[in-house]
């Protein structure tokens, strides 16, 4: 009996619910799990982790792929089995075992992270980082490789991007941007006080829903919770949640983190819900994930226009704390420029040389058998030789981040990109829709949504992330849009 799309898709669904299952799990791992029940859910999503690898990598499915491969299908249905066909050849690489207890490890390092973090205590998670690491480790030789072992693991996140191109990219940021950078940071007068006032946390998270609801954020199809680290997780377009972290000593933590995990979140509500399960109804790549929580976070949420909108409603909620500060002084703030140790609260233009320290460092676990105990100096070390910083403690230094012990080795770099990638889509629309920002300042972004839904969102994965740009843009990711996008504004 010959295979059918239709078989395809119920296929593809079901695996969907599936992952979903474990997105859930995972989510209310780093939200709502009591203390000690974490050995219970490590278990619980290693076992339907491995059911979802069985059934993907299973006969029946390759068989299915192939045949629906050779047929002449409509170009979208076609991209939607070739992408898939792709990754089956690649998850079938893996055995079972491998798939459950990588699985297992990931889940014990989350909460050997936690933990250590709350201590500040590098030493608990470096052995779970250990177990981790040699797991990716034999993930690289069985994905293989042609150049260097970080190539397999960066493909992940953004398909067809390889060392040789970050390397470009990011000696594009030590020679033009670091400059840039260190001068403005010299020079820098502006003091912003007012944003490390007492801002109360309830009414924080109150403004804060107000401007995800202003973005266009659906809350009957998504919430927003308090973690550790925020973070955007999506259970199909239909259900699609938030986090953010609160300091009653620094608004802008809050505020920042709300907008760039809206941004994310907008991104994975507008995917087509008829394509659920299918490439066409996934985000493209990290890359483009992270140009769509970079876009709101930066380009237009630190823009004049952004704020001549929302901070007359900011003042309503912080009278005192606000009173006698102008826009102008409070856009000056909330743009300062200054050296920080952490990543998530650092300005947009050093935000780039913590993501090369973090790239920096990947490269080098993956090109040699270094151990995790000396992670911490090596970490240390390049803070001091990229930013010209010293880092006190461990919960401030290599512990800041939680990706490593969710086993995400090559995501960083797509930080950067979608920083590249958002200037690039901003100065876009800007050229195209001339009456923008003062649509923006009026809280309109009617065309922001708009464009973002016709050249972005719905076309899911059918296109890769250098496709989708040159189809949004024009032409291929090019750096100097970035350079020119913040040497407008900060000059």
């Amino acid at each position: 009996m010959p295979h059918s799309y239709t078989e395809y898709v119920a296929l593809m669904q079901k695996l969907a619910d599936l992952s979903n299952a474990i997105a859930v799990m995972s989510w209310d791992n780093e939200v709502y799990l009591p203390e000690d029940s974490g050995p219970l859910r490590a278990r619980q999503i290693a076992t339907l982790a491995t059911m979802t690898h069985e059934l993907f990598t299973a006969k029946s499915t390759g068989s299915l792929l192939t045949s629906l491969h050779k047929e002449k299908l409509p170009f979208k249905k076609a991209k939607n089995i070739s992408l898939t066909l792709k990754d089956y050849q690649r998850d079938k690489k893996f055995s079972p075992q491998f798939v459950m207890q990588k699985s297992m490890v990931i889940s014990q390092a989350y909460h050997a992270w936690a933990e250590a973090k709350k201590k500040n205590d590098f030493s608990i998670f470096a052995p779970k980082l250990d177990q981790l690491l040699q797991l990716v480790r034999e993930e690289t030789q069985i994905l293989g490789f042609e150049d260097h072992p970080y190539d397999a693991l960066l493909d992940q996140y953004e398909p067809g991007i390889k060392v040789k191109k970050l390397d470009a990219l990011f000696s594009d940021v030590t020679q033009q941007l670091v400059p840039f950078v260190r001068k403005l940071d010299s020079k820098w007068k502006e003091k912003a006080d007012f944003l490390k006032l007492r801002y109360q946390k309830d009414t924080q998270w109150q403004f804060g829903l107000e401007v995800l609801k202003g973005m266009g954020y659906d809350f009957k199809k998504g919430r927003q919770d308090i973690s550790s680290h925020p973070f955007t997780i999506g259970f199909g377009s239909e259900d699609v949640r938030i986090t953010t972290r609160i300091d009653e000593k620094d608004f802008c933590n809050m505020t920042w983190s709300c907008i760039h995990e809206g941004g994310h979140a907008l991104y994975e509500q507008g995917l087509d819900s008829k394509e659920y399960g299918l490439p066409s109804g996934t985000a493209a790549s990290l890359g483009i994930h992270e140009s769509q929580s970079r876009l709101w976070e930066n380009n237009l949420g630190r823009s004049k226009a952004f704020w001549q909108y929302f901070f007359p409603i900011l003042k309503k909620y912080f009278p005192q704390q606000l009173k006698g500060v102008s826009l102008d002084q409070y856009y000056l703030g909330i743009n300062r420029v200054s050296k920080n140790l952490i990543r998530t609260e650092a300005d947009e233009l050093h935000y780039h040389l913590h993501v090369a320290i973090r790239y920096e460092l990947e490269k080098e676990i993956f090109s040699s058998g270094i151990k995790a105990k000396s992670l911490r100096q090596l970490w240390n070390d390049k803070y001091k030789e990229y930013m010209g910083v010293t880092v006190k403690n461990d919960a401030e230094g290599i512990l800041q981040d939680v990706h490593w012990s969710h086993g995400s080795f090559g995501y960083f770099p797509t930080y950067s990109l979608g920083s590249f990638y958002a200037a690039q889509f901003h100065q876009t629309m800007l050229s195209q829709h001339p009456t923008l920002e003062k649509e923006v300042a009026k809280g309109d972004f009617t065309y922001v949504q708009q464009w973002l839904k016709n050249n972005i969102y719905r076309h899911g994965k059918t296109y890769n992330a250098e496709e989708l740009c040159k189809k949004a843009t024009g032409q291929s990711l090019n750096f100097s849009h970035f350079m020119n996008y913040v040497m407008a504004k900060y000059q």
